[in-house]
């Protein structure tokens, strides 16, 4: 089971109203083993909404309070930005999951790289407060863009511990 961004799954989750539908994780999410999160929405956002995103850090300094999260208009966003991380991870503790795919950049959900906080469309590497806060939490987290780490014949894979240790046992590897 995965926690997978909304928009990633067609839902007009985004801050413009949209989606950023992708194929793949919808068919895990027909086989019913993805979790659509919109952490903005968790936290009482609307949707569409102004832009947001983390002035002059990453998601980890958000949680540390070193940094805040902006509207495009000015707003501090910090705490429904920290309140979506956190009842995102309420939902993955409760549904026991171990790994996330998230929409790449966002200032909630990025992983690995987020804009910059100039609104001028230029990334940073950091993660997003949401994606952080997971990855704090041991859970694993891609992006859309990086979920080919755990794909294999095209849909991501939950391999057990003990599913690889008796692979190897078979093949004669020990583990």
């Amino acid at each position: 089971m995965y926690i997978v961004s909304a928009c990633l799954l067609g839902i007009k989750t985004r801050y413009d109203g949209g989606c950023s539908c992708n194929e793949k994780l919808l068919k895990l999410a027909g086989e019913g083993k993805a979790i659509p999160v919109c952490p903005e929405q968790l936290a009482g956002c609307p949707t569409p909404r102004d832009p947001c995103e983390i002035a002059g850090s990453d998601g980890g300094d958000v949680l540390d309070g070193r940094c805040v999260v902006i509207s495009r208009n000015g707003a501090d966003m910090t705490e429904k930005f920290i309140k979506g991380a956190e009842e995102t991870l309420k939902i993955a503790k409760v549904c026991g999951v171990k790994k996330a795919i998230l929409k790449a950049r966002s200032p909630s959900c990025g992983t690995g790289q987020i804009y910059d906080g100039t609104f001028s469309g230029k990334t940073v590497p950091g993660n997003g407060v949401t994606a952080e806060l997971l990855i704090r939490n041991g859970i694993e987290v891609y992006s859309e863009e990086t979920m080919e780490d755990i794909m294999a014949g095209g849909q991501p894979t939950e391999e057990s511990a003990e599913d690889a240790i008796n692979k190897d046992a078979l093949s004669g590897k020990s583990p």
